[in-house]
């Protein structure tokens, strides 16, 4: 197997993680979500619940440019002058490209594409769903009130773009910046798993 990392955008509701959880499982990889936010709280001293909300209340001013807030370590003057709201992303920056670069593995979320934009050796899918699909997922498989299950999705949807855009300045599911798109309407779960391993197979990034 040649190294790559694997990482995965999605809608909410269109079965992205469990992809990615099948896909890590089966080809016997890394898996990484959520505890990125632990990871980067420990390097960077912030607390996890704070990354957290971080990522769902994105400043609505001018757009996160990494170069005004570049810095040489987490112990630097530099980090500590970076306003607070960016030091979440810096800090989950930097561990993710800490482990994209110890071994092969699937990182879903966190801009993972954006930030292994320049790394030849990153796949980067997006997953998406019919709006009706995701509604009946959330309410089955993530407990959500089916009477508010639409409105939840567009909320977390919107709060996804918005991140995205705030730190990487492009379109959130625009499909010029994946190298494959899914819709699991039409592949289901297993389907969506097969396409994406066809696809590492291909490109000889497994075997």
């Amino acid at each position: 197997m040649s190294g790559f990392t694997l990482t995965i955008s999605r809608e909410y509701g269109s079965g992205g993680r469990q992809i990615g959880e099948k896909l890590a499982e089966a080809l016997g990889i890394g898996f990484y979500d959520k505890s990125i936010i632990k990871m980067a709280a420990e390097k960077s001293g912030l607390s996890p619940d704070y990354i957290e909300k971080s990522e769902e209340s994105i400043p609505n001013t001018f757009l996160f440019n990494l170069k005004h807030s570049a810095f040489s370590s987490f112990d630097s003057v530099s980090f500590y002058e970076t306003p607070t709201s960016d030091k979440m992303f810096l800090a989950q920056s930097a561990v993710i490209k800490e482990i994209s670069a110890r071994a092969d593995c699937v990182i879903v979320g966190r801009c993972a594409d954006y930030i292994l934009r320049d790394e030849s050796d990153t796949v980067r899918v997006f997953i998406h769903a019919d709006t009706d699909e995701r509604v009946r997922r959330a309410v089955e498989s993530y407990n959500l009130p089916g009477e508010n299950a639409a409105a939840a999705i567009k909320r977390i949807d919107k709060s996804r773009a918005n991140y995205y855009k705030y730190y990487t300045n492009r379109l959130w599911g625009d499909f010029r910046n994946y190298d494959l798109s899914v819709n699991t309407s039409f592949t289901g779960i297993e389907g969506a798993v097969s396409v994406i391993k066809t696809m590492l197979s291909t490109r000889a990034l497994i075997h």
